[in-house]
Parts: structure tokens; C-alpha cells; sequence
């Protein structure tokens, strides 16, 4: 059986996503991104779940840095609405909770909770692992944050469901691969991940992404962070629609190469359907069947 990574401990959401997307792999976890990137790395596993960004949270900061030196690709794309329990051991009550446990960017999406039931936050290593903690304190006063599945997985009985802040609450993950498997141009919606550093000349960045204006490429995630602790050597993460060997989009990577001193296709790969869902006006969406993503 082929073997999928993720990092957390079994019930967590990622553990979920390998589910979903990969029901016939052997879901393999992980302590940290570290670990995982590593398990793909030695061929231990075949492909890697791994969370980049949250509709509420933000982005997983961790792999903007460990994506770019590694050797792996990006093949894929996979979005899972995000749904949080709280939960505690078997004799807890909603009223007696004086704490609850999660990972940082899980309690970050339920501030509102925290907040009403004047809860202390404690912040753990994942999901999953609180929820594992938690039930073997066996404390009636602490809860944990966690998926349905890791409740199940642990024993603890949920007090309230759902309570996660925002509803569109949702995780992109992206499927890694030893294998720079390249998607096929054939006319389906396609997306081009990269990592790229301008050049110290006036006016780098701009010029540099004035290519896809001019060639009319949509580019829908522009990100920077700091190289190894300098303040003044950013590197760029960009998500462009469209394939490499597409005349628009090879052009305006050209110019932005002209302007890089550093520059590195990551992935390019099938985009989700989950893309076009969210495009959809609320009036046309609410008439139209729920995906099973």
C-alpha cells in the first residue's frame, strides 16, 4: 500500500485530508513538517498533506522556509472546510471548563469561544495530540480543540459543536511528490507555484511583475518572508493561473526571471474545483448541490 504523510497525531485534520483525497493510501503521521518533508525525501512515503494556508488563520509559515530547499514538487491541491469540536473527558460540563488545549493556529480560529466561555488557551504541539492529552489527564476542567474523528479516536465526549469562528473556515493543502510530475497542458485550469528573489536594482519588483499585467496572467497569492533573519533579503511565494508552456504565462515568467536573482517553479498542478465554488456569486451558489470535495 502506498503511504501518504502528515504532520500531527491520528485524528487530526490532516489525517482527515489524507482520507479524502487519498481513501487507498496508508495515512503515515508525523511529528513535525520537518519529519514529513524528510520521510518524502529518504522514499519512505510516496506523497506528503501538507497545510499552507487557512481562510481564517492565515499561512502556515513554516513551509514558505522548508518548501524552497527541498527537493520535493508540488502536484497538487486539495481544500477541506475546517470544522472544529470542543471536547473533554467522559463528567466534563460547558460550565465547569476552566481551559482548552490546541494547536495555535486551532485556537486562533475559535477566539470567540475562548473568549465567552472565559477560557485559559494552552497551546499545543497539534489537534490531535491535545485532544490524546486531554483525555489521559482525565481533567473535567480542561478541554481540547479538536476534529470529530479525534474524538472518536480518543474517548472524549463533545460539548459543543461547530465552534469554530468563521463558517468558510478552510484549509488549503498542498500534495507533495519526490516526482516533478508537471500537469498536462491540455486546456484545464492549472496552477504555477513559485519561489523567486528580485534583483538590488530600483524598482525590481515591479518591473519583475509587470510581466503578468501585460500578459494578462492572474496571479492569486503574492507572499514574502525574511531569508535567514535579514531584514532587507526578501523571498517572494506567488500562485499563478495558467501552465508554463502557455505563451502569456511563459512570457511573464520570463520577464520576472530577467529581474530574479533567484528563481524556482515549485509545482505545477491540476487546480481544485474548490476554486471555482468559491468564484460563484452567493445568489448562484446557494442554487447549486454542495461538492463532495
Amino acid at each position: 500500500m502506498k503511504k501518504i504523510v502528515y504532520q500531527g497525531e491520528p485524528g487530526a485534520n490532516s489525517h482527515m485530508a489524507c482520507h479524502d483525497a487519498y481513501p487507498d493510501f496508508e495515512a503515515m503521521p508525523c511529528a513535525t513538517f520537518e519529519d514529513c518533508f524528510a520521510a518524502l525525501e529518504e522514499g519512505r512515503a510516496d506523497l506528503g498533506m501538507i497545510p499552507v494556508e487557512n481562510s481564517v488563520a492565515g499561512r502556515v509559515a513554516d513551509i514558505h522556509h522548508l518548501l524552497p530547499r527541498s527537493e520535493l514538487h508540488i502536484i497538487g491541491e486539495y481544500f477541506m472546510p475546517i470544522r472544529f469540536q470542543l471536547m473533554a473527558p467522559k463528567g466534563a460540563t460547558l460550565a465547569g471548563l476552566k481551559s482548552v488545549q490546541s494547536h495555535v493556529m486551532a485556537l486562533g480560529q475559535c477566539r470567540k469561544l475562548i473568549r465567552a466561555r472565559k477560557l485559559e488557551a494552552v497551546i499545543g504541539a497539534d489537534t490531535a495530540g491535545s485532544a490524546r492529552q486531554i483525555a489521559e489527564r482525565g481533567d473535567l476542567t480542561a478541554a481540547a480543540l479538536a476534529p470529530e474523528l479525534a474524538a472518536r479516536t480518543y474517548g472524549l465526549e463533545i460539548l459543543a459543536r461547530d465552534v469554530e469562528d468563521e463558517a468558510h473556515n478552510t484549509t488549503r493543502f498542498l500534495i507533495l511528490s519526490r516526482d516533478n510530475l508537471h500537469a498536462a497542458n491540455n486546456g484545464q485550469p492549472v496552477i504555477t507555484t513559485l519561489v523567486f528573489r528580485v534583483r538590488n536594482v530600483p524598482a525590481a519588483l515591479y518591473k519583475g511583475l509587470g510581466g503578468f499585467a501585460t500578459n494578462g496572467v492572474n496571479m492569486t497569492k503574492l507572499e514574502s518572508y525574511q531569508l535567514e533573519g535579514q531584514f532587507f533579503a526578501s523571498m517572494f511565494y506567488a500562485d499563478v493561473e495558467g501552465h508554463p508552456d502557455d505563451r502569456n504565462v511563459g512570457l511573464a515568467l520570463e520577464e520576472l526571471a530577467f529581474f530574479s536573482a533567484e528563481l524556482k517553479v515549485l509545482g505545477v498542478y491540476r487546480a481544485s474545483p474548490f476554486r471555482e465554488k468559491i468564484r460563484e456569486p452567493e445568489a448562484n451558489r446557494a442554487l447549486r448541490p454542495t461538492p463532495k470535495l
